[in-house]
């Protein structure tokens, strides 16, 4: 086994911990890793991120159930727009688009790279609401939810997720603070489940398709990662909400600006 696989299966854990702790932040780690670390190009590394995400954020859902951390009927709210729409972009609207987006003699795009800077903007702007640490909502146990304003931001991080192949938890998250009013640790379960949905059916997206998939590589990265979920889930218990969620936006902006930098200025 090479060093850069064997490193990228340790860093797997770490996709893992993000997960049990914050309920989101796997696919910034796991799309980095496949790409960067273990050489995967950017479109089936999105692929087996879904994948790899959606597995160990199932797993971590059940345990955040358990602890009765979940508020199913978010779930679902969001679970419905975010599955359909995440499908429909990876079976139809990824494989639509061409492999050279804009070429000429002085600059050429093509998807991978555009897929990995519009990863990094969202996270960028993703992490800037996070990381204010007085936008913190109070929650009541009567809140109001704005069903049309959910399925609408529900269509959208679907939209994003399928694009970038990301779980959509660094979006996810700031929708149940901000728009949900659903405390930290209880948003962190919830999104788990949302996450696991929506990534798995994004996948089935990608079956069917011409890409060749690794399943060893991909159930061997899957598996360090579900280590890595019980690892988190531990640590968040002894974790504040408010903290946990300060330090995973500061998290997200230093991984965009990263590939911000590594796509415009190092290739």
């Amino acid at each position: 086994m090479e060093i850069s696989q064997s490193l990228g299966f340790v860093l797997a854990i770490f996709v893992g911990m993000t997960l049990g702790m914050l309920g989101s932040g796997g696919s910034i780690l796991s799309v980095p890793i496949l790409v960067y670390v273990m050489g995967i190009e950017p479109t089936l590394a999105t692929a087996y991120s879904l994948f790899v995400i959606g597995t160990a954020s199932l797993v971590g859902g059940f345990q955040k159930a358990k602890q009765k951390a979940v508020d199913f009927r978010k779930v679902v709210l969001f679970g419905i727009p975010t599955v359909i729409t995440v499908f429909i972009t990876r079976k139809i609207i990824v494989p639509e688009i061409p492999n050279v987006i804009i070429s000429s003699d002085w600059f050429t795009l093509d998807k991978s790279v555009l897929i990995m800077i519009v990863f990094a903007v969202v996270m960028i702007i993703a992490s800037i609401k996070m990381i204010k640490p007085s936008e913190m909502p109070i929650v009541s146990g009567d809140e109001k939810l704005n069903y049309y304003k959910i399925g609408f931001y529900g269509i959208g991080i679907g939209l994003l997720s399928g694009f970038v192949g990301a779980g959509g938890g660094f979006l996810i998250i700031p929708t149940l603070l901000f728009l949900a009013k659903t405390p930290m640790k209880v948003a962190v379960g919830t999104s788990l489940f949302i996450v696991a949905s929506q990534s798995l059916i994004g996948f089935l997206g990608d079956i069917n398709g011409s890409q060749s998939i690794d399943w060893k590589l991909l159930l061997v990265f899957t598996g360090c990662s579900i280590v890595g979920i019980f690892i988190g889930n531990f640590i968040s218990k002894k974790v504040e909400g408010v903290k946990l969620k300060t330090a995973f936006g500061w998290f997200v902006l230093a991984m965009g600006i990263y590939i911000m930098i590594k796509e415009f200025l190092l290739t």
